[in-house]
């Protein structure tokens, strides 16, 4: 089974960017690994935009996947980031299926 993965990009203007780095590896990141019981979780700054944020979550395949992403799991993380950044950050989400993995 392919590993799966949820990504969440996030638009941040240039004033919060600071603040929500902090809080996004100190408190989301730690929390929405623990609660999706993801594999790995990365978290990406765009170096072709400074304001665009990348967070990505592993998972063992597409049923954990789709296991995290019950309401009873996704909603508190979506309220949480919702209570924390009311305005200045925008946000969407995707489901991304390993289609091919190359190494070296």
């Amino acid at each position: 089974m392919p590993k799966a993965y949820f990504m969440v990009r996030a638009v941040v203007e240039e004033p919060l960017r600071q603040e929500f780095d902090r809080w996004y590896s100190s408190h989301h990141l730690p929390m929405a690994l623990k609660d999706f019981a993801a594999e790995k979780a990365w978290r990406f700054w765009s170096t072709a935009d400074a304001g665009v944020h990348y967070a990505v979550y592993q998972f063992a395949d597409e049923g954990k996947l789709k296991a995290a992403m019950k309401d009873a799991i996704l909603k508190p993380l979506i309220a949480d980031f919702d209570k924390s950044w009311p305005s200045g950050v925008t946000r969407t989400r995707d489901l991304l299926a390993l289609a091919e993995e190359l190494a070296a």
